[in-house]
């Protein structure tokens, strides 16, 4: 195996079985970034009706700050895995907390909403490379003996940004100001770019490769097009719309030219061959549909929490933790059966308590217990351990020093896309529930606005809140299913440990 020496000092040792000191603090590096970008999904998410207040928008204009951030994560993820290879991670990686600090200055001086999301995108460009980059630094320095361990540190910011987001966004918020949102990444981003500065060793760049500008040309507007489609459903209530469609198209077009042309060039910008590899093949299967599943299905109990049963942001975010500390419990575990027996029972195991957990939700009420809610959660959270960066390790954990940037970049393409696909399809399925029921939506207006409460009947708001809770149940199914049909490419992932590669 080629000794690594990406973003690793030269005394680690990969073959270790141990996860040394070494290790660990090249890990506490790169966890700082990977938990500033993944909060700042979710805290903004719990913003947007504020930024409706403060900037006199609608709630569409505002939610393009989730959008535009969304879109330059999609735009420069497929560039990160060549810029590594070309300029080191070590110096990318620095960059990308610049950006991504800078991007978070700008957001805290916006005036309107629409410096506010040109800002954003700033963010996101920095945002989109902290995760591959600290997946290449951290698979490097581990080797494929100990990448399941290291990939189960990884997965912690993962697991709980969607859970700590909106309970950091609604204190953040409820206390001092929406700029706060913006402005606590400044001091977490300073220490995160001191201590890459002084942990992480330069890595031997490989300049021999050439920049695949035809490939960034279809790519990244490609993918970017692509996900403005799907992130349009929700608005647009419908599939048939020219705002889905025209982009979605086109994007499908760009990014199978990108196919077409990626097979017949020598270093293209997004590596297609790594599709040889079996094990990878199958990771990325199963990563799709666990995305769309389990990305979707965290937009609904928040709405759920805060619609029918009326809990406040902050109060919605602290009853979903019960989810985070199910996964703190699994995660180490799982990671250290994966490195001993191969990812795919693992994974298999992860699925199915995760659809033990998830399927309470098909029969939840307006009146439902909250510990039974609270123990569901816990239940799903024990699976989602076992489940989402053991994908990811059944990945990397077969390729070799050259390839796990690229293959970094790819997972990462694979996750962003299957959650917008799963935001969408999950977004479309509720919205359609809830108008179908006559009550429904008076009854949440009710439940939100305080000053429409006396001016409905509390039978209709009783039984129009039995109604959005009967929607919500049918759309937690949907999710159930594709948890299910993750199944699937699951029980093809490896079985054993990783060859020496």
């Amino acid at each position: 195996m080629s000794t690594p020496s990406s973003g690793a000092a030269p005394e680690l040792d990969p073959t270790s079985d141990k996860l040394d000191a070494g290790v660990l603090k090249i890990a506490g590096v790169v966890i700082f970034g990977a938990i500033m970008s993944i909060l700042d999904i979710t805290v903004v998410n719990v913003a947007i009706p504020t930024f409706q207040d403060v900037f006199d928008t609608s709630y569409t204009y505002a939610a393009w700050s989730m959008t535009g951030y969304t879109l330059a994560l999609a735009t420069v993820i497929p560039l990160t895995g060549w810029a590594a290879d070309r300029f080191g991670t070590k110096r990318l990686y620095m960059l990308a907390l610049v950006l991504f600090v800078l991007g978070s200055i700008l957001c805290s001086t916006s005036w309107n909403i629409t410096s506010l999301i040109a800002f954003r995108v700033i963010q996101g460009l920095g945002g989109g490379m902290l995760m591959p980059l600290g997946m290449t630094i951290m698979t490097h320095a581990a080797g494929p003996q100990r990448v399941g361990r290291v990939m189960a540190i990884m997965g912690v910011p993962m697991l709980l940004g969607p859970i700590m987001g909106p309970i950091l966004g609604g204190w953040l918020i409820e206390y001092f100001s929406w700029h706060w949102i913006f402005l606590i990444n400044v001091p977490i981003g300073a220490v995160a770019w001191i201590l890459a500065l002084i942990v992480l060793k330069p890595d031997a760049p490989q300049p021999s490769e050439s920049f695949d500008f035809v490939g960034m040309l279809l790519a990244s507007p490609g993918l970017a097009l692509f996900l403005f489609g799907v992130s349009s459903i929700p608005g647009e209530g419908t599939v048939a719309s020219a705002r889905v469609l025209i982009p979605g198209i086109i994007g499908l077009i760009l990014l199978a030219v990108f196919v077409w042309h990626a097979l017949r060039v020598d270093h293209p910008l997004i590596d297609l061959s790594l599709f040889a590899n079996r094990d990878l093949t199958f990771a990325v299967l199963t990563m799709v549909f666990f995305a769309m599943a389990f990305f979707g299905a965290a937009l609904l109990l928040p709405s759920y929490l805060q619609q029918v049963r009326g809990e406040t942001t902050l109060t919605a975010g602290l009853l979903i933790a019960p989810q985070g500390l199910g996964a703190m419990l699994t995660m180490p575990i799982a990671g250290r059966l994966v490195d001993k027996i191969g990812p795919g029972r693992v994974v298999l195991t992860g699925l199915v308590v995760i659809v033990i957990g998830l399927s309470f939700f098909t029969q939840v009420a307006a009146d439902t217990p909250l510990w039974q809610i609270e123990t569901a959660l816990f239940v799903m959270g024990l699976g989602m351990g076992a489940t989402m960066m053991p994908t990811m390790t059944a990945a990397l954990q077969t390729l070799n020093h050259q390839q796990v940037a690229r293959g970094s970049t790819l997972m990462n393409i694979v996750n962003q896309t299957g959650s917008s696909m799963g935001t969408a399809v999950i977004s479309v399925v509720l919205t359609t529930l809830l108008a179908r029921y006559t009550l429904a939506q008076p009854a949440i207006g009710a439940q939100m606005n305080p000053k429409l409460r006396d001016t409905i009947p509390p039978d209709v708001v009783s039984e129009g809140l039995d109604q959005a809770a009967s929607a919500f149940a049918h759309t937690w199914t949907v999710s159930v299913c594709l948890v299910a049909v993750t199944l699937i490419p699951a029980f093809f992932l490896r079985r054993g440990k990783p060859a020496d590669v």
